[in-house]
């Protein structure tokens, strides 16, 4: 095994692609460029090949290889990233023959999250699904883990000094396990806390750099970071904002999601996209300037699958209507319900029609029902309008309120429970 050098800041990095058949993929090369330009490396050139079934001992063929070799040593190449999950013996057989480091896709995704996470939280899950993916890489021979110091696909778990070994990694994976489920325990206090004061929950998911960010801070005039490059947003962020017509909910900004998401790193954000399965609405963010959106769509429904938010309502978003320069614009499905939206979050246009599709998608949620007051319960009146549940009220000669409300099943069952109320009946 050769003896690394420290790792640059900005390593020059070679792709290569392997592809099984004639067919190239330029979507998926487009894809890794990001993803390494996002790690901070300088892309100097990619290399593609074809071959039916991968090599067992370094996953590309002699000639390839060989091809490969020259190409290190002439652009001074650092680090060499396959867009392929490969095995350790391929990965380290493959760093003996060039000399250099060599990432594969999971690496690569692994170390950009290991860059962007900043909460307490999003830091223990990325060591966690680092050393996950760190344990099947002890291999006899994988001595140079001894001396990790940092650099594309070595951050994380021990960027400064790493004596590790099966015992030790499985030690702290059972700590960090402990401390995410100290966490998670801590986050569904807070969920339970929130359902006591009944408001929904809207989450924006969709597959990385859609616009999820920008269309968040555009919705709540926060001021999360929002970055054209892959994985901007790692920590889930949670604003109260109010819709026209239906009053208060909870807008949820969460993880972009990508093909062939290590499910490692599904499994350590577990907690985090709960967010995303107990939210009553998805915003599902769709980059519409993108060649590959139709894909990307696809992708982002696998990851509903996985976590169990496949059947949650959602409204189509398709983001960045002015680089293609289509007009703001909604579209309703056969049941007169807005499930398709196109709008800019850069500049705004087509913002008020996902707010309208929100409320509209909420209000279905609700009950709606009528409810007879008498003239002395000025105060049950008032706390309706400060729930923000009252559509229309009519006066009768008496004195007595005729209210139409729109509300949860948790107001509905606390609205049943007063006293003094002269009648109530559903629409």
């Amino acid at each position: 095994m050769f003896e690394r050098a420290d790792a640059k800041a900005q390593p020059n990095a070679l792709i290569l692609y392997q592809r099984t058949s004639s067919h190239a993929d330029s979507d998926v090369l487009e894809e890794i460029q990001l993803l390494a330009e996002s790690a901070g490396a300088v892309v100097v050139d990619t290399i593609t090949a074809m071959r039916r079934a991968p090599d067992p001992a370094t996953y590309i063929g002699k000639g390839k290889l060989q091809e490969i070799q020259q190409r290190v040593k002439a652009e001074a190449v650092d680090l060499v990233i396959l867009n392929h999950s490969v095995s350790p013996i391929q990965e380290r057989n493959l760093e003996r023959e060039l000399s250099c480091r060599v990432l594969d896709r999971t690496g690569l995704i692994l170390d950009i999250f290991a860059q962007r996470a900043t909460s307490h939280e999003g830091k223990l899950q990325v060591e966690l699904a680092q050393l996950q993916h760190l344990s099947t890489r002890l291999v006899r021979g994988w001595t140079h883990l001894e001396r990790q110091k940092g650099g594309i696909g070595l951050r994380g778990p021990g960027e400064t000094q790493l004596e590790t070994d099966r015992r030790l990694i499985g030690h702290r994976i059972k700590n960090l396990n402990k401390r995410l489920d100290t966490v998670s325990a801590q986050r569904n206090l807070r969920r339970k806390s929130r359902a006591k004061v009944p408001v929904p929950t809207v989450s924006l998911v969709g597959y990385t750099n859609a616009g999820k960010s920008s269309l968040f801070n555009r919705i709540t005039d926060a001021k999360v970071f929002a970055q054209d490059q892959l994985f901007a947003t790692l920590d889930t962020t949670m604003r109260r904002i109010e819709l026209d017509e239906f009053g208060a909910a909870i807008l949820s900004d969460t993880v972009g999601f990508i093909r062939d998401l290590p499910h490692s790193l599904v499994q350590a954000f577990h907690s985090t996209l709960e967010e995303v399965s107990n939210a009553q609405v998805l915003l599902h963010v769709v980059d519409v300037a993108s060649s590959y959106r139709e894909d990307c769509i696809t992708e982002v429904n696998k990851v509903l699958q996985e976590i169990e938010a496949a059947d949650i309502p959602a409204i189509m978003v398709f983001n960045k209507i002015d680089l293609i320069d289509t007009d703001a614009k909604s579209k309703r499905n056969a049941k007169g319900h807005i499930d398709r939206v196109w709008l800019s979050a850069h500049s705004g246009a087509g913002v008020d029609y996902l707010l309208q599709a929100i409320a509209e998608r909420l209000s279905l949620l609700h009950t709606r029902c009528v409810v007879d007051l008498p003239a002395s319960n000025g105060k049950l009146r008032a706390s309706l309008y400060e729930r923000s549940l009252v559509k229309q009220e009519e006066i009768a000669d008496d004195g007595s309120f005729h209210l139409e409300l729109e509300l949860s099943s948790a107001d509905f069952g606390w609205l049943q429970k007063q006293s003094n109320v002269l009648a109530i009946e559903q629409m």
